[in-house]
C-alpha cells in the first residue's frame, strides 16, 4: 500500500514537470507561477488582465488540490510556484501545516478581506466565499418549515433528506465548524439525525443532489449556493429553492477558495502584487460572477443570479477551523454512520 502510494506521487511528479516544460524561461521577477486548484478557464481572463496592468507575465499550472500539495513539498526549495490557489479553507489549513506557505503583511488584502476568511497568521486569504446552506423543494417545502442545520436532524424529516458524501471536503469543512460552535456530542447527535433521515443513498456531487430534490426523490438538504446558482443560470425554472440557515443565531456555514505565497517563492514581490490585485473590486467581480460566488471583499456586489436570494448573517468563526477540526470530524461521521 506504501509503495503504490510512493508510486503514484512519483507519477504526479513526473507528470507535473512534464507540464512545466513548455514554460518560456525567464528571469525571476519578470514572470509569477502559479499552482491552482481552480479551473484554467475561470483565471485566465483575470491573469491576463493581470499582465496587461504590471507586465508581468504568469504562468499558470492547474492540477487537484492534493496533488498540488504533493507537488510543493516534494519540490521543496526547488519549487517554481509562487502562489498557490485552493479551494476550502481545509485544504488552505492543510497547506500552512505542511510548512508550505508563508506569511503575507499586505495592508491591502488586510482592508478588503475580512478576519474569519483569511488565516490568523496572514499566510493566505480568502478570495471568493461558498455558502453551504440548506435547499428544499419549492413544490413541496415551506420555507417558514426550516430553521437551522440541527433541526434537520428532526424526526420531521424521516425519508426526505439528502446529502453529498461525507468524503467531500466540502461536508467535512461543515460538521468540523459545527463541532466549534457546538461541540462533539451535541454535533455527532446531528449527523446521527441526518443520517437517520436520509431518503436514499449519499449523492457524489451538489449538482446530483439538487436534481435528486427537483425530481421529488427529496424534499430537503445541504448545499454550496453557487451549484443551484448554475442550475438556476440555465434554467429560472428550476423548482429547488435556497433558505439561509441558522440567521436566528450564529448564521450560515461559509467557506472559501483563497491564495498564499508559497515558502520558496522566487518572485515572492509579484506574487504579493497578484494576490492584491486578485483581492480587487474589479477582479472580484470578474472572479466571483463567472462561478456564482460570493466575493470576500465585502464592498463588491455579488452577480444578479445569487443577489436575488436577499442578503444572509454568515457564521464569523474563523474558516481556518475547519481545517483544524476536519480529522476529529470525519471521524465523527465515520461514527454516525454517515458514509
Amino acid at each position: 500500500m506504501a509503495t503504490s502510494r510512493l508510486d503514484q506521487l512519483f507519477k504526479t511528479a513526473v507528470l507535473f514537470a512534464a507540464a512545466l516544460a513548455w514554460l518560456p524561461a525567464a528571469s525571476e521577477n519578470s514572470h509569477v507561477t502559479v499552482y491552482s486548484a481552480r479551473n484554467e478557464q475561470l483565471l485566465k481572463p483575470l491573469l491576463d488582465q493581470f499582465t496587461r496592468q504590471t507586465g508581468t507575465q504568469v504562468q499558470l499550472l492547474t492540477a487537484s488540490e492534493a496533488a498540488l500539495l504533493a507537488r510543493l513539498g516534494a519540490e521543496g526549495a526547488s519549487t517554481p510556484a509562487d502562489v498557490l490557489i485552493t479551494v476550502d479553507a481545509g485544504n488552505l489549513w492543510q497547506a500552512t501545516q505542511q510548512n508550505l506557505l508563508q506569511p503575507l503583511q499586505s495592508p491591502a488584502l488586510e482592508k478588503a478581506i475580512p478576519t474569519h476568511l483569511r488565516d490568523p497568521g496572514n499566510q493566505w486569504f480568502g478570495l471568493s466565499v461558498r455558502a453551504r446552506t440548506i435547499v428544499y423543494s419549492k413544490a413541496r417545502i415551506k420555507p417558514s418549515d426550516l430553521s437551522t442545520y440541527e433541526y434537520l436532524a428532526d424526526p420531521k424529516w424521516r425519508g426526505k433528506l439528502c446529502l453529498r458524501t461525507s468524503k467531500k471536503v466540502y461536508n467535512q469543512s461543515l460538521v468540523a465548524m459545527l463541532t466549534q460552535e457546538y461541540g462533539e456530542a451535541r454535533t455527532e447527535t446531528m449527523v446521527r439525525g441526518w443520517v437517520a433521515n436520509l431518503a436514499t443513498e449519499v449523492f457524489p456531487d451538489d449538482t446530483a443532489l439538487l436534481k435528486a430534490i427537483a425530481a421529488g426523490q427529496c424534499q430537503v438538504g445541504i448545499a454550496n449556493s453557487y451549484y443551484l446558482g448554475r442550475l438556476l443560470d440555465a434554467d429560472a425554472n428550476f423548482p429547488v429553492g435556497l433558505f439561509w440557515a441558522n440567521q436566528a443565531g450564529s448564521g450560515v456555514h461559509v467557506n472559501v477558495s483563497g491564495a498564499g505565497i508559497t515558502r520558496h517563492a522566487k518572485n515572492r514581490a509579484g506574487a504579493q502584487q497578484l494576490i492584491e490585485f486578485l483581492a480587487s473590486d474589479v477582479a472580484q467581480k470578474i472572479y466571483t460572477d463567472k462561478d456564482l460566488e460570493y466575493p470576500a471583499n465585502p464592498k463588491v456586489e455579488a452577480d444578479s443570479v445569487i443577489k436575488a436570494w436577499g442578503t444572509f448573517k454568515p457564521n464569523v468563526i474563523n474558516v481556518s477551523k475547519a481545517g483544524e477540526l476536519q480529522a476529529a470530524a470525519t471521524r465523527l461521521m465515520d461514527r454516525a454512520g454517515y458514509k
